[in-house]
């Protein structure tokens, strides 16, 4: 049994250690954290799972980012810790926080992941949306949130406030 939960101030240094723990050392470095420096997630979005003990299992965050001035919403990082990988605790964050996104009105959504895992939860490749490098553009994936709301978008991302 898990408790998905609203990030809160209090999660913070759990979190950021279960990204160490699932995350190279140099993950600071990749392209997405280039959006994300000085900048807080978006409140209410993130997520948070933790077990019938309290221990965090699991976490999701979202940044706001536009698409060539057209607002979206960076996915990530997601991480699981390693010992409840598989369980689909992964997927019932991300479909948590995509649900409270949508209901705040956010129209797409877009990450830098595996398209055989991320396509399962509905994302497919952004042809034309161009993260900085270095990005393997075959990784850059998006979710419409509404429909068509990535129709006819291409562009730079850049972070957005």
């Amino acid at each position: 049994m898990y408790a998905l939960n609203e990030e809160r101030p209090g999660d913070l240094q759990e979190i950021e250690e279960l990204y160490d723990l699932c995350f190279a050392p140099g993950r600071g470095a990749l392209s997405s954290y280039r959006l994300r420096e000085g900048r807080e997630p978006v409140a209410g979005l993130c997520v948070a799972a933790r077990d019938g003990t309290g221990a965090l299992v699991a976490a999701v965050r979202h940044w706001s980012v536009a698409v060539d001035s057209h607002p979206a919403l960076l996915l990530g990082p997601l991480a699981v810790h390693p010992t409840r990988q598989g369980e689909g605790l992964g997927a019932s964050v991300i479909a948590d926080s995509l649900a409270k996104a949508r209901a705040r009105g956010w129209q797409r959504v877009l990450l830098v992941g595996d398209q055989p895992y991320f396509g399962r939860l509905g994302f497919v490749r952004l042809n034309g949306v161009e993260m900085p490098p270095p990005t393997n553009p075959d990784r850059i994936l998006g979710l419409a949130l509404t429909p068509g709301a990535w129709d006819g978008i291409s562009g730079k991302v850049t972070a957005a406030c």
